[in-house]
């Protein structure tokens, strides 16, 4: 890993760490908060095009479950109940991406997110004694390639970020969580002009293009976090299509 000088390098240590660690697929999916996107790994290049052309990133469960988490991610642990994750679910499947699933969430500067995923299609006992064996060293090979990657990419110096206020954090918060203007200012017990100052407000301090950015940055830099509330099909992310999987 040390050894890369590329990109393209990143794509050839995917494929390695999944035939080392004998799994089915491998991937490295890198966002920045302006919404650039790398993705390098193993999946069928048809299911790659059908992930993108079907937006699925907008719903797809570990993408936003792996946003309002800060630890590993076990896919099984995530919320598949909604009809249009299960209607994913059923494709991925079909298109080989496997039945069990782990990733390894990585924050970096800028608002920037990466996932280490590694997928199989194993019963639960055994991916029970895979991830129990292996969680500490994917965990470390995540840290690793993420910073690899942003030295590649050119992003190892963080912007200075202006700290939100109490009422911006809690306007994000509700606006993450799935409610619309209207009921975030009812909650917070103050009037529509006011709320849209507050959000403005934040907006500029993290430097975002709208509302959906300003919630998908703040998460990213930690600055809230979503609960089990949350609506998936809110939590919308900054979408660019994938340099190269």
């Amino acid at each position: 890993m040390e050894q890369a000088s590329a990109l393209d390098d990143i794509q050839a240590l995917i494929v390695q760490l999944r035939d080392e660690f004998q799994v089915k697929h491998a991937v490295y999916h890198w966002l920045s908060a302006d919404g650039e996107q790398y993705g390098f790994g193993t999946y069928d290049p048809i299911w790659v095009q059908r992930y993108t052309e079907n937006d699925y990133m907008r719903i797809d469960p570990v993408v936003i479950g792996s946003f309002q988490r800060f630890h590993p991610v076990d896919w099984r642990e995530l919320d598949w109940s909604s009809r249009a994750v299960q209607a994913f679910r059923k494709d991925s499947i079909k298109h080989g991406v496997g039945t069990q699933g782990f990733s390894f969430p990585i924050r970096g500067p800028n608002g920037q997110l990466s996932l280490l995923s590694t997928s199989d299609s194993t019963d639960d006992a055994s991916w029970d004694d895979f991830t129990k064996s292996n969680q500490r060293e994917w965990i470390v090979i995540a840290h690793c390639l993420n910073r690899k990657t942003l030295e590649l990419v050119g992003c190892q110096n963080p912007e200075t970020m202006r700290q939100l206020s109490p009422r911006e954090i809690e306007a994000l918060t509700y606006l993450g969580m799935g409610h619309v203007r209207a009921q975030v200012a009812e909650l917070l017990n103050i009037s529509e002009h006011t709320l849209r100052a507050y959000i403005e407000s934040a907006r500029f301090k993290l430097g975002a293009s709208n509302t959906t950015h300003a919630v998908a940055r703040a998460v990213a830099e930690g600055l809230i976090v979503l609960g089990g509330t949350a609506r998936p099909t809110r939590s919308r992310l900054p979408l660019a299509p994938l340099r190269s999987v």
